[in-house]
């Protein structure tokens, strides 16, 4: 549902171009119902009726494995669509907490009108991942950011494709795969995925009925936990079609990127590798007993002895809630100013001393004492 603005004046008028004359009511509109925004009226009557914020509704929810829900979600009017691999942010509330994570479309690139497919993996230490896999049903409302990323397909068709996905990894490749199908691409496609069990494997039936559809298709599935040679070698690239001037495009676990850029190396494939990881994985490690200092959380008066780990979890271990995405230095959810003292990014190993500066939270660890305005 959406909300109709007055008729745009025509050219010339005062207030000029559609967009800016739109903005001009909005701008009204939330002055007359300040303090809260618009969209915190329209929510009470209908959370899908909305004057900015983007959100979706759950149209449909099945679990194609005991691990994993897939979501077919229908976007408020405020949605822009998606470009193949790109990544969305979505945002449910827990125990009366909001929480934000980042989830990457399975379906082909779509333009304004589509819906928005995300299969979502049950993950250990998930706490949103297991919530959607335990509660989500058709009808949730859920909230949702316009799609971002570059581990997206060339502008011109490769020669060669070849995509690689480990677990959940799976879903921005073969939103890849499918926009290249759903086009009538004809050069050859190599699709290499790994799943734990052939149970985990989320797409299987898709896979092997595309594969069996599509001539240039060829699919090799690989089990991790019951085949002797389930995880990656040059072995698994054996025979791929113009692998040397194919365009690979990997996502999974860091081992497997790391298995994979090697042999990309060591193949010299002309293309850049394509790669997108999603989970964090520090450059060192930190030894316990080499950590020390506090952190002060100044805004909430908060301190706590500083154990190594990156500050947002620190922070939460300490009784905060501070807003957090993908929590691994993509979403720029979970950003505060650092007072003072000295961080390290677990990323990059690059360490910062500056004051009052913008930091991500959940990439940043302090090294000795450091004041976080939170």
């Amino acid at each position: 549902m959406s909300i109709r603005t007055p008729q745009t004046p025509s050219r010339g008028t005062a207030a000029g171009s559609p967009g800016r004359w739109n903005r001009l009511v909005g701008s009204i509109v939330e002055a007359a119902l300040s303090p809260h925004p618009v969209d915190r009226y329209l929510e009470l009557l209908d959370p899908m009726l909305t004057w900015r914020d983007l959100r979706g509704e759950i149209v449909r929810a099945e679990q194609p494995t005991p691990r994993t829900v897939r979501l077919t979600i229908g976007p408020t009017r405020q949605w822009r669509g998606h470009r193949a691999g790109q990544f969305v942010q979505l945002s449910v509330v827990i125990d009366g907490v909001r929480h934000t994570r980042c989830f990457s479309p399975a379906n082909a690139a779509t333009g304004p009108d589509g819906d928005i497919e995300l299969t979502i993996t049950a993950n250990d230490d998930g706490l949103v991942s297991k919530h959607l896999v335990a509660h989500a049903r058709p009808g949730d409302v859920v909230g949702l950011s316009q799609a971002d990323g570059d581990f997206v397909l060339p502008e011109t068709d490769p020669t060669s494709a070849v995509f690689i996905s480990g677990g959940s990894g799976v879903t921005p490749v073969l939103s890849m795969f499918r926009t290249l199908v759903a086009r009538g691409y004809a050069g050859p496609i190599t699709f290499v995925h790994y799943a734990r069990t052939a149970s985990e494997v989320a797409y299987r039936d898709e896979l092997l009925a595309l594969a069996s559809a599509h001539p240039n298709v060829d699919l090799r599935v690989h089990h991790t936990r019951d085949d002797r040679d389930g995880h990656f070698t040059a072995a698994h690239l054996d025979d791929v079609p113009g692998v040397v001037d194919a365009d690979v495009f990997v996502c999974g676990p860091r081992a497997l990127m790391d298995a994979v850029a090697e042999v990309h190396g060591a193949l010299g494939i002309s293309q850049p590798l394509h790669s997108e990881a999603f989970t964090l994985t520090p450059t060192t490690a930190v030894d316990p007993d080499s950590v020390e200092g506090e952190l002060t959380f100044s805004r909430s008066g908060t301190t706590a002895t500083n154990d190594g780990r990156p500050i947002l979890d620190q922070a939460e271990a300490a009784g905060l809630t501070p807003e957090s995405g993908c929590r691994m230095g993509i979403c720029f959810s979970c950003t505060a100013v650092k007072k003072s003292g000295c961080t390290r990014n677990v990323l990059t190993g690059e360490t910062d001393t500056e004051s009052d500066t913008q930091i991500q939270l959940c990439i940043n660890a302090p090294v000795g004492s450091v004041d976080i305005e939170l």
